[in-house]
């Protein structure tokens, strides 16, 4: 075992990367509605001049937008997610733990409130970026 620490985000393995590239370009290509109203307001640096992406690999995970620079990953819960819990908690715990911030919203408040998530997103971007 080596002392080296892991560097985050870190790419997959080359063999999981095989598989898993493929299905982060399908979800970027077959959005759910709820992801298609935020990337909307989300790309092109409209939000605080943010970069964000779009079903973004990191580690073995895709997560469905991811900034970089705020070390910032907003996920979008539709009905699987009643379904998995354990799992997302799991997930929510390992991304953190490696140094990001998530935060959740369900896509009924995407859709419904479009105006208070995006004040949410820009608040948190606000607490992680250097002010311009």
């Amino acid at each position: 075992m080596t002392d080296e620490p892991i560097r985050y985000p870190a790419k997959a393995p080359p063999a999981l990367w095989a598989k898993i590239k493929p299905l982060a370009r399908q979800k970027r290509h077959e959005p759910t509605p709820a992801e298609q109203v935020l990337w909307q307001r989300l790309r092109n640096r409209q939000l605080r001049n943010a970069k964000l992406r779009r079903q973004h690999v990191i580690d073995r995970f895709i997560v469905d937008f991811y900034c970089a620079r705020a070390r910032l990953i907003v996920e979008v819960d539709g009905p699987i997610h009643d379904y998995t819990p354990e799992e997302d908690a799991l997930r929510q715990e390992f991304l953190e733990a490696i140094g990001f911030t998530v935060i959740r919203f369900q896509n009924e408040a995407v859709l419904q409130s479009t105006e208070d998530v995006m004040a949410q997103i820009e608040q948190a971007l606000a607490d992680r970026l250097p002010s311009a």
